[in-house]
């Protein structure tokens, strides 16, 4: 009724507003009067020469075109959303990945879909997909995740593990580090029960460079950095991560762990299924984004390119 009585206000004549309309002068003439006899008032003066707002009238017209508007911008936005491209992801990320392929991510999915809302927050790997099957984040971005029912898993990134190191530590100072290296050494690593599949990767790497490793386990890596400082132990954390650290935190340095060279894989989860045509978007710019950046190698990339298409 609001498209009929503002169509009358503004062209203040029935006629030419049921023509606009694409109605008949009496159909609109009934739905003005339902509306007057609804607010118990009448919004218009009649006579048989002309039409004029009453007082009731010119007050409803400013609300009027408020309310239309805002339904015009309601519907818009149910159109993205059905459509995928607007609405609000809950997406669960680990630690690490809060720099550089957190930062790519959020910029690829902004570019692809501007009207899209994200709504990040931290969380360890171990607890997303758990998240994802509990319905309380939308899309989970996690190291190593371990599989779980009714969770789809697909790898976004895979990277070198590097370590992070006081500058003044003795294996500081060659840019990279072979791993029987750190045999006399305590690692800093998330404790297992936060990165299970994470955590037994390092541990499997170097006991086949021929030691068992003392860990110091640790939840905060920036709270644990001052500790690198002063102390002989090293992080091995994600090589994107290790190295945006060192260059934020002074007197902290990053080297690449070699032989054996110990990869990180990074994998987007989802719902199985009934989820949302915002996450399907969502998903497309990961895939993007993963392409454009070079995260994946080449048979990865193959796969990825094949689920995207």
């Amino acid at each position: 009724m609001l498209r009929y009585f503002l169509a009358v206000a503004e062209e203040l004549h029935f006629g030419r507003a049921a023509a606009g309309l694409y109605i008949s002068q009496p159909s609109l003439s009934n739905q003005i009067q339902k509306l007057e006899r609804s607010l118990g008032t009448a919004l218009f003066a009649r006579t048989s020469r002309q039409v004029e707002l009453t007082d009731a009238g010119r007050a409803f017209l400013e609300e009027a075109r408020l309310v239309l508007a805002a339904m015009e911008r309601a519907a818009e936005r149910a159109r993205l959303a059905g459509a995928g491209v607007a609405g609000t992801v809950r997406l669960g990320y680990a630690p690490p990945a809060s720099f550089e392929t957190l930062g790519a991510l959020l910029a690829a999915v902004a570019n692809a879909s501007p009207d899209m809302t994200v709504a990040p927050s931290e969380l360890f790997s171990a607890e997303i997909p758990r998240r994802v099957v509990a319905g309380e984040i939308d899309v989970g971005l996690a190291l190593h995740p371990e599989r779980m029912t009714g969770v789809e898993s697909e790898t976004l990134r895979v990277e070198p593990v590097a370590a992070v190191l006081s500058e003044r530590h003795p294996l500081a100072g060659g840019g990279s580090i072979r791993l029987a290296d750190l045999a006399e050494e305590t690692l800093l690593l998330f404790p297992r029960e936060l990165a299970p599949v994470y955590y037994d990767r390092i541990i499997g790497a170097c006991e086949r460079a021929g030691f068992q490793p003392r860990i110091t386990a640790f939840r905060n890596p920036a709270a644990s950095l001052a500790r690198l400082l002063n102390v002989r132990e090293v992080g091995l954390i994600p090589a994107s991560f290790a190295f945006h650290l060192a260059e934020a935190q002074d007197g902290i340095v990053a080297c690449h762990v070699l032989r054996p060279k110990i990869l990180a894989e990074w994998s987007i989860l989802w719902p199985a299924r009934d989820h949302s045509a915002a996450i399907d978007r969502f998903l497309d710019s990961a895939r993007r984004c993963a392409g454009d950046n070079g995260w994946l190698p080449e048979r990865a990339r193959t796969r990825a390119a094949s689920l995207g298409r």
